[in-house]
């Protein structure tokens, strides 16, 4: 960030975790160069080679112990993958959702068996994951699931449709939030593990078009009849799974903060190189006040928005990030990436409309981030439950 010049938080500058950046951005410049972005972006999704390249490269499941397969980080690991993936925009490639989201149920609600079946399996790339939560009729409101999964002997038989599912047409396994007991409500609510290869009655609807996000495969799943085994239920009961969702949506919600400051600090960057350059009635853009007060307040914000998610970050590391709190990274973080990307957009002139520029791909793909995770009116609420 040479333009901001923001210092990061002291445990985000250690030797170890500056050395393994760099490997992440040298995995990106020989794996992900412009061309190949372009080409998901073209194509709609991401190739499965390139999830093994990660897994060779030791860049999935990052915070996964090395007895199940992972290379044994921590979060701050999957903080440098993150801001690497935001800042050089290679959004289809979901590793936030199958690191920091999906493997996190497997690893601390999995049974032993469970995580030696399916995690290194994950973390090789050999399987992606995703979590089928969202359904036509519910969205941030999780208690209005219609799935189900019934009993059936020693299987679940589930039933159900599935909507906005990142990672749904790769998918190898899917975590499903069914009902196993629709008469309690939240309380009959249960996550079960599907692996997609061999599941009569699984089918995979039609990648979704969207506004942004395009290397980004977002499905809709239909489940028919699938059965499952009953030692797919992730917990030692059913009716567990609301409880754990609630448990996981904090860092679900901190990883969105974190892409979105990345993603700020990115369009800053930027911006500021071309207001230097570009010239109107005879001197530099940067030089017009306007553009001055504005980059001025843009940079404010964003040192704020960065040592306020670095200190969550640090809390989360502690086991000490709360739900709340959470969500204020989650909702201020993504409404301010929304209004400074608008800015600098505005600054590129009608170059920041040309999808050839980054800026404009920026603009496009941050508008969902007001919207996954929860809808910001949600976190709102729980918010002010707090209050």
């Amino acid at each position: 960030m040479a333009a901001l010049d923001i210092d990061r938080a002291e445990f985000l500058r250690e030797d170890e975790i500056v050395i393994f950046a760099r490997s992440v951005e040298k995995f990106f410049d020989e794996h992900a160069p412009p061309e190949r972005v372009e080409s998901w972006r073209r194509d709609g999704i991401v190739e499965r080679s390139f999830w093994r390249e990660a897994g060779e490269a030791g860049l999935l499941c990052l915070a996964v112990p090395e007895e199940y397969g992972g290379p044994g980080g921590d979060f701050r690991h999957e903080v440098v993958l993150m801001e690497a993936i935001a800042r050089r925009q290679v959004s289809g490639f979901a590793a936030a959702l199958h690191n920091a989201i999906v493997a996190p149920y497997i690893l601390h609600y999995g049974s032993e068996q469970q995580k030696r079946r399916w995690i290194p399996k994950m973390a090789s790339g050999e399987f992606i994951g995703a979590i089928a939560m969202t359904e036509p009729g519910a969205g941030s409101d999780l208690q209005g699931v219609r799935t189900t999964a019934r009993l059936d002997g020693n299987q679940y038989v589930v039933n159900g449709q599935k909507t906005f599912i990142s990672n749904g047409q790769l998918a190898d396994l899917v975590i499903v939030v069914a009902k196993t007991d629709p008469a309690k409500g939240a309380k009959g609510t249960s996550l079960i593990v599907v692996e997609t290869a061999d599941a009569p009655g699984f089918k995979r609807g039609r990648n979704l078009d969207k506004v942004g996000m395009e290397a980004q495969d977002t499905s809709e799943l239909f489940f028919d009849d699938v059965r499952v085994p009953t030692s797919n239920l992730l917990g030692a009961q059913e009716g567990l799974g609301f409880v754990q969702l609630m448990q996981q949506l904090p860092q679900e919600r901190l990883t969105i903060g974190i892409g979105g400051v990345a993603v700020i600090e990115q369009a800053l960057d930027d911006t500021i190189a071309y207001v230097k350059e570009r010239k109107a009635f005879g001197q530099r853009l940067i030089d017009f006040q306007n553009t001055q007060f504005r980059l001025a307040e843009c940079k404010t914000e964003a040192t704020v928005a960065r040592v306020f998610v670095d200190r969550l970050i640090g809390l989360h590391l502690e086991g000490k990030l709360d739900a709340a709190t959470a969500s204020m990274a989650k909702y201020w973080v993504s409404e301010l990436e929304n209004k400074i990307v608008d800015t600098c957009l505005q600054l590129f002139g009608g170059y920041g409309y040309m999808n050839e520029y980054p800026i404009a791909r920026m603009f496009r793909d941050s508008r969902v981030q007001r919207i996954y995770g929860g809808a910001n009116e949600i976190m709102k609420v729980l918010i002010a439950r707090t209050l």
